[in-house]
């Protein structure tokens, strides 16, 4: 009999609007398609199911010895830093055995911008010939996780040599029509925008609505399932994978 193949869970933070899950859905696809001998499983920590916690189990039941869970966050922020490895704990609570490694999150690390993330961002905005550009979050009180944007922010301004600002859409300022007024009042006329997040949503929505208002020249849809996105998760995977010792043991 061959041994299960690896569990691969991604985590996305869930969303009462439909096209997340749907995007979500389509990059759990992804990365299957991408790596079969991977098991690829969504979920999702509020608003959609399975969770986390309901993911483990079933890969448990099935006979896996271990799993991957990769956060499909851009910051290591409360949801990557409290809910994502509670999941972990209430899955050992219900009498889950197998061997859970939690990756990194998808954004910067210890100050590394991943290439990859930022190749990703600049598909989705398309060519470009403006002259700035915005990179709009959905936002987050941790000061520390807000600094994290602000380093991906530096990394596309320094590959495009353009000025780039951070947005958010909401917890911190500022909006992201805010941010194409003060880079058109100090000349630039042909503002970008970029999608910092990982699916569409009602966050996303009020963001780009707002920098329509603004007079923003173009714009980039979420990064969803990009070959760019799908790199980097295998990239967690593999680089969680090769620990020896996994970090949630049964």
């Amino acid at each position: 009999m061959r041994p299960p193949r690896l569990g691969v869970v991604l985590v996305a933070h869930g969303s009462r609007d439909p096209r997340a899950a749907q995007a979500t859905e389509a990059l759990a696809r992804a990365v299957g398609a991408a790596h079969p001998a991977w098991d690829v499983r969504a979920s999702y920590l509020d608003h959609s199911v399975p969770r986390p916690r309901q993911v483990l189990a079933t890969l448990d039941t099935q006979g896996h010895h271990r799993a991957i869970m990769v956060p499909l966050l851009l910051t290591a922020a409360y949801h990557g830093r409290v809910d994502v490895p509670a999941e972990i704990t209430a899955a050992r609570a219900d009498g889950v055995h197998l061997d859970v490694t939690l990756t990194d999150v998808l954004g910067p690390v210890d100050g590394v911008v991943p290439p990859l993330l930022i190749e990703g961002l600049l598909t989705r905005l398309g060519p470009f010939d403006g002259d700035a550009l915005v990179l709009a979050a959905a936002g987050t009180r941790d000061a520390g996780a807000r600094g994290t944007v602000e380093q991906t922010a530096a990394a596309l301004s320094a590959r495009l040599g353009l000025p780039c600002r951070v947005s958010y859409a909401s917890a911190a300022p500022p909006l992201s029509g805010d941010a194409v007024d003060d880079l058109r009042a100090a000349g630039h006329d042909r503002v970008g925008l970029l999608s910092y997040f990982l699916a569409p949503g009602l966050l996303w929505d009020a963001t780009l609505a707002s920098a329509r208002t603004a007079g923003i020249h173009a714009a980039g849809e979420p990064l969803t399932d990009t070959p760019e996105v799908v790199a980097l998760i295998a990239e967690r995977v593999l680089t969680a994978a090769s620990r020896r010792v996994p970090l949630y043991a049964a």
